[in-house]
């Protein structure tokens, strides 16, 4: 006997079948390997957003939430609550190399949101190693002006010389940053003092980036820093695991609902066989009595439900990666998570797409198991009086 030809043929020879029981599986596959890999992308933009905010430390108001200190990655809107008098406590503790506050505002600019950000020029521009794509830089650290990311100026169709409305004053454009690929392609920079004046918030600041002299002595200056004035300060470190467990959460969540459509789909694997069973009891009587074993049998099954698995997997990644790509985008649009910006080509990482075909033959096989069982238990007398 040909094993291989007659799983085969058993698969095919109900087509209808088959292709919906290979659906079912792909498609639940798809749904995992979406969230998975929407997931992964959220995480790779928020280490890479941490890593390109250029701090060692971030000091805080007291009482921040995960959103607030998301927030600090996305430039949303924050409250103003650190007074300028604190800064400057900040920028003189021992082993601080440089203290960079910031004011996060929102204005709307042609109908639409625009994250207005007040910083200090020269030293926002010397942390975060900015080049201009056009125009020039600011002149004065309270020129009532603006400079504007890469995104926005695309999205606005902006260039220097155009005016920008802050909470109804007008400000020139003066220049327009290179593309960084980070929060600041979406946000407007305006001076500090400026951004407090139009927004009436006189010396207060939302959060203060701080770079140390030695790495080695990061603990030391964050203990330091909140000794000489009352904030909280938390490092690059903890902010990354702090709202990676957040998203963590919601991603675990969202595959958790997703593992139950796979769980589905494995059901459908486990009717469709001992459908399958029932329909070849002739069948498998004969092959018995022309010498097959009960291990040939059982094989034969437990192969055509391998077969779904691995079929249903390379669909359900294809599909998957697909609806990552479409559905992203969709998935990720919400107040905590939409200044994240993704590659636009999701991938999954070599480990997790083994270890996703893994899960997809595993539960495959494990839903085989009971219809092979029940095909090698029939006798051939049993199985020969349904001829």
């Amino acid at each position: 006997m040909n094993l291989p030809k007659l799983v085969w043929r058993n698969l095919l020879r109900r087509k209808g079948r088959f292709i919906f029981t290979l659906g079912g599986v792909a498609i639940g596959m798809a749904a995992f390997v979406t969230l998975l890999t929407i997931g992964q992308g959220l995480n790779r933009e928020i280490r890479r957003q941490v890593q390109d905010l250029g701090a060692n430390l971030v000091v805080t108001p007291k009482g921040w939430c995960a959103y607030e200190q998301i927030s600090v990655l996305t430039g949303e809107q924050l409250p103003e609550a650190i007074p300028m008098s604190d800064v400057d406590k900040i920028r003189g503790v021992p082993g601080v190399k440089t203290a960079v506050p910031y004011l996060n505002e929102k204005t709307a600019f042609r109908n639409r949101p625009v994250p207005i950000i007040g910083v200090w020029p020269e030293a926002m521009r010397a942390l975060q190693k900015w080049e201009l794509a056009e125009g020039r830089f600011f002149n004065d650290v309270a020129e009532p002006a603006v400079v504007v990311g890469s995104a926005i100026a695309k999205q606005f169709q902006l260039k220097p010389g155009d005016e920008f409305t802050v909470r109804g004053k007008v400000l020139p454009i003066i220049g327009v940053l290179r593309e960084t690929g980070t929060k600041d392609d979406i946000a407007s920079f305006v001076p500090l003092p400026v951004v407090q004046s139009i927004y009436e918030v006189q010396g207060k600041v939302s959060f203060v980036a701080v770079q140390v002299e030695d790495l080695r002595q990061v603990d030391a200056v964050s203990l330091r820093i909140q000794e000489k004035a009352n904030v909280a300060v938390v490092s690059d470190k903890q902010l990354l695991a702090s709202i990676l467990s957040i998203v963590g959460t919601v991603s675990t969540a969202m595959q958790a609902v997703a593992a139950v459509g796979v769980l589905a789909a494995a059901f459908g694997i486990v009717n469709t066989l001992l459908t399958a069973v029932y329909e070849r009891r002739r069948e498998i009587g004969i092959l018995q009595a022309v010498g097959s074993t009960r291990q040939t049998l059982f094989a034969a099954f437990l192969l055509e439900s391998g077969l779904y698995g691995l079929f249903g997997g390379v669909l359900g990644v294809l599909i998957g990666l697909l609806g990552a790509y479409v559905f992203g985008p969709y998935l990720t649009d919400n107040a905590f998570t939409a200044s994240l910006r993704q590659s636009p080509v999701p991938s999954l990482d070599g480990a997790t797409l083994l270890w996703t075909f893994a899960l997809s033959e595993g539960l495959a096989l494990v839903a085989g198991l009971y219809p092979a069982y029940r095909a090698a238990k029939l006798t051939p007398v049993e199985a020969m009086r349904y001829a």
